[in-house]
């Protein structure tokens, strides 16, 4: 995967450190603008066997071959993904893993400490670095602290602050921009999506959260929920609650916090971050709203967010946020 064109500036960047590689690099920066892809780019670099003048993979040797294929024995990613220690009974569905566990990090060991198969480096590849649990961090800590020979750990993270302050002084830190909204507005084009100014501002200006929110599935439903939290005096919480009972938590509660950033930001400084399309909307709710109550339904939403992958009754608690809602904005 090759990294994404707003980033060739850091790219070039990195290329003045080639001679004194760290044997960490965190790169961090906001979830959505393509990290990732940034760090799979560079390991496919520094394992190329035929490398070209700009330091870019040849994508020709077997090394890239392999890479590609994901089977390169010199190279690991560990990720969510990777997460198999559920004990879930087949055909029971499994819950989406939400850490990189102590057992993950164990089964590098033997990878770090042997000889490259290409004598060349062996490279981690984990990401996202906060999603470790306390275990895991300290696992990975004592082998960043002794590194082996020619082991080089690549650590991407959305989030830098939830590690452990000892790994991140372990690494080189390196940060990666989110690109300017008129690129990444005409990448998204680019890329056939409608409206693609209007999607960006709903996804933080992550142009890859962007791609992924402009199913227009996706769109329809969050129009239509919008147009309800506009009119909040009409808003029926039971009903509201049973229509939107069975749309994922997670995402539910994301669209209620992004509308309620809006509604707090218009009215301390007028500036509309996520919804310009609802700029008329926004503004009349926010004008006459009490902050004391804005700020309360905040913390409903953040409680709210950390039980949103288990939530015991999705229903009971759509219906006590949509009240909360319609109580913060109620008429004086």
């Amino acid at each position: 995967m090759n990294a994404f064109p707003w980033h060739a500036e850091q790219w070039q960047q990195l290329n003045t450190i080639r001679s004194r590689w760290p044997h960490a690099l965190l790169l961090a920066g906001q979830q959505g603008i393509g990290k990732v892809a940034f760090a799979r780019h560079l390991a496919a670099s520094l394992l190329c066997e035929q490398i070209e003048p700009d330091h870019q993979p040849c994508g020709r040797c077997e090394s890239c071959h392999w890479l590609a294929n994901g089977n390169h024995p010199d190279f690991r990613e560990l990720t969510l993904l990777d997460d198999e220690d559920s004990d879930a009974d087949e055909g029971k569905s499994k819950k989406a893993p939400t850490q990189i566990n102590i057992k993950q990090v164990r089964e590098l060991t033997d990878f770090v400490n042997v000889t490259s198969h290409r004598q060349g480096s062996r490279i981690t590849l984990l990401h996202p670095a906060e999603a470790m649990n306390a275990a895991a961090a300290n696992a990975l800590l004592k082998t960043l602290e002794e590194p082996p020979s020619g082991a080089l750990f690549i650590l991407v993270t959305h989030q830098p602050q939830r590690l452990l302050p000892t790994i991140r002084s372990r690494c080189r830190v390196f940060n990666l921009p989110t690109p300017q909204p008129a690129e990444a507005a005409a990448w998204l084009t680019g890329q056939g999506v409608a409206e693609a100014d209007q999607v960006l501002a709903q996804a933080g200006y992550a142009p890859l959260l962007a791609l992924d929110l402009a199913d227009p599935a996706l769109q329809a439903d969050r129009k239509a929920l919008t147009a309800a939290l506009a009119d909040p005096f009409r808003l029926d919480p039971l009903q509201m609650a049973d229509t939107w009972q069975k749309t994922d938590m997670l995402r539910m509660v994301d669209w209620l916090q992004k509308w309620h950033y809006d509604l707090l930001s218009c009215q301390l400084s007028g500036i509309i971050r996520y919804h310009p399309e609802r700029r008329q909307d926004i503004e009349r709710l926010a004008r006459p709203a009490d902050p004391l109550r804005l700020n309360e339904f905040g913390k409903q939403l953040v409680d709210a967010r950390r039980l949103a992958h288990h939530p015991l009754n999705p229903k009971l608690v759509l219906e006590q946020l949509f009240f909360a809602y319609t109580d913060t904005l109620k008429k004086q």
